[in-house]
């Protein structure tokens, strides 16, 4: 695991990876927030970087400051609050501290986006018609495709999904998500059957190495490298700014609440912690209702 330069900060990482037991990823966005914090501090009031001097005006002046440097919207800017505010309910936890100087500090209001999405006909495309180099590489990369769109996966979850996790019986797969919670995905018997396929023509793999997607060298998908193809691909049958693993995820989620799914069903299907999170994908909903009403009522 990364290692930091601050003594303060090296409990709590540790914390993090082996009582949270968080991924290496969220891991690092965690420590990179605080050193940057801590530079400040160094920077400003030396004496603050001891966890005891720390005070609200301290956090104030670094938001301000990162807000004013940086440009940082409010989505960003949340992030390191919600660091900050971790990183002090952990000093409460240990005892180092019988206060928080988060208590007072209020986070900016988020820009409400609607996700982005690939529309169905687009998604039909692109596993219909868009040819897929014949090839193992060409298969590994469809088949990545197919399961972020039929599943709602994460691009870490998918790179880390292992042979035993799939089902071939009862037609589903088991994911490991955030914070190291199972959940189950339906999947669909037509993409189940080309999985098999798959793995019975597998390359040798490492030792150890039981991943279900694998390079032509048998190594596990590397995540800039999925990006990079999903990318080149969603650029083949959509015009939309971004293009990624998430999109499609994105995609997955819409497709399910314009056809009527419940939205329970997806949040659990998505992993999600909280219904709040779910729920930003009714507005979709709402916004295809809209195009029906203007495109179908005589008053509209």
């Amino acid at each position: 695991m990364p290692t930091t330069e601050y003594a303060q900060i090296a409990p709590f990482l540790d914390y993090l990876q082996f009582e949270k037991r968080y991924s290496r990823h969220t891991i690092i966005a965690y420590q990179t927030d605080l050193e940057q914090f801590f530079d400040f501090l160094q920077r400003e009031d030396a004496t603050a970087t001891e966890i005891s001097q720390i005070a609200s005006m301290h956090i104030r002046n670094w938001l301000a400051d990162i807000k004013g440097s940086k440009g940082l919207e409010a989505k960003s800017i949340n992030r390191k609050i919600s660091s900050l505010k971790s990183f002090f309910k952990y000093q409460l936890k240990t005892g180092v501290l019988e206060k928080s100087p988060m208590m007072v500090i209020i986070s900016p209001k988020n820009k409400k986006r609607l996700p982005a999405f690939v529309a169905e006909k687009d998604i039909h495309t692109l596993f219909d018609y868009v040819e897929f180099p014949d090839n193992w590489q060409g298969r590994t990369e469809k088949l990545v495709m197919q399961l972020f769109y039929e599943t709602g996966m994460r691009l870490s979850e998918l790179i880390q999904l292992k042979e035993a996790q799939v089902d071939f019986g009862a037609n589903q797969v088991k994911v490991l998500g955030k914070g190291n919670k199972e959940r189950i995905i339906p999947v669909g018997k037509n993409l189940l059957t080309e999985l098999k396929k798959y793995l019975e023509d597998k390359p040798e793999r490492l030792p150890g190495m039981e991943h279900l997607f694998v390079s032509e060298k048998g190594k596990c998908l590397q995540p800039r490298a999925v990006y990079a193809f999903v990318k080149r691909y969603l650029g083949m049958v959509t015009t939309i700014k971004k293009k990624s693993p998430h999109i499609l995820r994105h995609s997955f989620a819409t497709h399910l609440m314009n056809n009527g799914a419940d939205l329970n069903a997806v949040k659990e299907l998505l992993g999600h912690s909280s219904l709040a999170a779910t729920q930003v994908y009714t507005h979709n909903t709402i916004e295809k209702l809209k195009e029906v009403f203007n495109r179908a009522h005589p008053k509209a």
